[in-house]
């Protein structure tokens, strides 16, 4: 789905839920933020820059961190690790390094698997029990946090989520909910932007909600706001009132 014109802005901490049907627009808005895709129009500001046309890792090592709709894990590698990679942006040791100061490079990686285990012990502890656990084997509700942990253990400045409760049942919607409460907590000047179907994902931790449509924003303001909107109503929730 093409944009067309998307105009959106968020504050420092704010977190925003962003709605619409299918195809709406939705993850192109966010591959474009990531530069996965390019804009072909318009310029993209984050805090004062213009980040129009950069890659997706010079835009991550800027402070902009992402989850996937569907798991973007590397199977083969166990739990520990894919939280790991999430640090590779603000990774000093070069591998150059790695081969002749080996000290420097151990050095590094383990202060990276202490933050992980910090990360989790505060986060999500269930998952402390699986670090070494390949990430095929675990359960999906456990890679949807592990996939969390790798984009927040970089400390981003901005965080997208790509529907993170997709495919989760309602007991473990809700603890992907209390999740997002805590890290909010932790980090409470990084802004978030979550893309998601369920309104009451949205309802529980959205303080703005944007609604996409036909790749246009028809929408823009409070969760009771955005339900109420007529245009809201006729292109996202039919004509069934909440």
């Amino acid at each position: 789905m093409a944009l067309d014109s998307v105009n959106i802005s968020i504050n420092e901490g704010e977190t925003v839920g962003l709605i619409g049907p299918n195809g709406s627009g939705k993850t192109t808005l966010i591959n474009v933020i990531t530069g996965v895709y390019r804009a072909t129009a318009g310029r993209l500001l984050f805090r004062g820059q213009v980040i129009t046309g950069l890659q997706p890792y010079e835009i991550r090592a800027k402070g902009i961190a992402r989850t996937f709709q569907s798991n973007r894990m590397c199977w083969r590698l166990n739990v520990m690790d894919n939280i790991l990679l999430g640090l590779h942006s603000k990774q000093t040791t070069s591998w150059w390094k790695v081969i002749t100061n080996r000290r420097a490079w151990q050095k590094e990686l383990t202060l990276g698997i202490e933050k992980v285990t910090t990360l989790l012990a505060d986060l999500s502890p269930s998952l402390l029990s699986k670090l070494h656990a390949p990430m095929s084997s675990v359960p999906l509700i456990d890679r949807r946090r592990a996939e969390i942990a790798r984009a927040l253990i970089s400390e981003p400045i901005l965080l997208l989520l790509d529907e993170p409760t997709a495919g989760l049942n309602p007991v473990e919607t809700m603890q992907i909910v209390d999740d997002v409460a805590k890290f909010k907590s932790m980090y409470p000047q990084m802004s978030i932007i979550i893309i998601e179907h369920d309104m009451g994902v949205i309802s529980r931790i959205s303080d703005r909600v944007v609604v996409l449509n036909a790749g246009k924003v028809i929408a823009d303001g409070s969760y009771n706001e955005v339900v109420e909107n007529p245009e809201v109503q006729k292109a996202y929730l039919g004509d069934e009132e909440i």
